[in-house]
């Protein structure tokens, strides 16, 4: 099984994933905590909101479904540890809305992501 993450260097903290669904995921979190922090927290990011985003990156490169992962949502498996799974929850409600003006295109593939991966987590979910 190969790495999907390869941390370019700890200074600038930027992930990088080989595989496209996971990249444009990370892509579309990061997005969304930067808004979210931007209007929240009134600036950059902080190094809660840093913390979330170092957190989600280690569980999308440890995800047990690799390139076939689901969107959140229609995940069968909580990986979030409780507490970060309420700062996401938070993150998203807030972030939500505000990304089909920010980002229409990452919101837009998201939505399709989410659909299409609909009958591949219906077939995870079966014994």
């Amino acid at each position: 099984m190969t790495k999907a993450l390869m941390v370019t260097s700890a200074s600038d903290r930027k992930a990088h994933f080989n595989n496209r669904r996971l990249a444009r995921e990370w892509k579309t979190v990061k997005a969304m905590v930067q808004i979210y922090c931007r209007d929240q927290h009134a600036g950059d990011l902080c190094p809660e909101c840093q913390g979330l985003m170092n957190y989600v990156s280690l569980r999308l490169d440890r995800c047990r479904f690799g390139k076939d992962k689901p969107t959140c949502a229609k995940c069968p498996v909580h990986c979030y540890q409780r507490e970060r799974r309420e700062q996401i929850k938070a993150v998203m409600r807030y972030a939500g809305p505000r990304m089909m003006l920010e980002h229409p295109w990452l919101s837009l593939w998201h939505l399709l992501d989410g659909w299409f991966r609909r009958a591949e987590v219906a077939s995870l979910r079966s014994p």
